[in-house]
């Protein structure tokens, strides 16, 4: 049976480019084979700023959106977040929408699909770590970082990756599986 791999498009702002990486990278993980990759786009949960009134671990979630998000996060058995960096730092949509579960991440592993200018997302990368193993999810070291990732975009808008950054997705989903199973049984049934 095939983990669940939720490639989370973590930009909400329009006008973004991280949705073209993310269905690349659903469509490399498909092919490589030990995912069942689903394409999950938090622009689509319109998630306002964490506004649950009970701490997320008694999952007494009020609002609907909140319970939109639970069922679908619960449903992986890993992810890969496709990030910009704004400012040195991940969205701050990505941030909210971690913030929002706390049981439904735990013992999972991630990976980070990080793009930008020069350094290809790697400050932005670096930064969610603490949050990510807060949350008990496993941020593996491999990820994938796109520097000056408008060059690989084609006038049709659709990202086109050079060698060394498939050989990194390659890399990183070898390494996602081996933690996804791993981790599996630590998971409540």
């Amino acid at each position: 049976m095939a983990h669940t791999l939720h490639v989370v498009v973590a930009s909400t702002r329009p006008g973004r480019k991280g949705l073209a990486v993310a269905r690349w990278f659903e469509d490399f993980a498909r092919q490589h084979g030990d995912f069942d990759p689903v394409l999950v786009d938090l622009a689509e949960f319109d998630l306002p700023v964490y506004d649950e009134p009970e701490h997320p671990l008694t999952r007494r979630y009020q609002h609907e959106h909140t319970k939109r998000w639970s069922a679908s996060v619960a449903k992986a058995d890993a992810y890969a977040f496709v990030m910009p960096e704004y400012n040195y730092f991940p969205p701050p949509s990505l941030v909210n929408a971690l913030s929002y579960l706390v049981a439904e991440w735990t013992y999972k592993p991630a990976g980070l699909v990080s793009y930008g200018g020069v350094s290809g997302g790697l400050r932005a990368a670096q930064a969610v770590k603490l949050l990510l193993t807060t949350l008990k999810i496993m941020p593996i070291p491999e990820g994938v970082a796109v520097p000056n990732f408008a060059t690989f975009m084609d006038d049709a808008g659709t990202f086109r990756p050079n060698e060394l950054v498939e050989k990194s997705a390659t890399t990183m989903l070898g390494e996602l599986i081996r933690w996804s199973g791993a981790l599996k049984p630590m998971r409540a049934p």
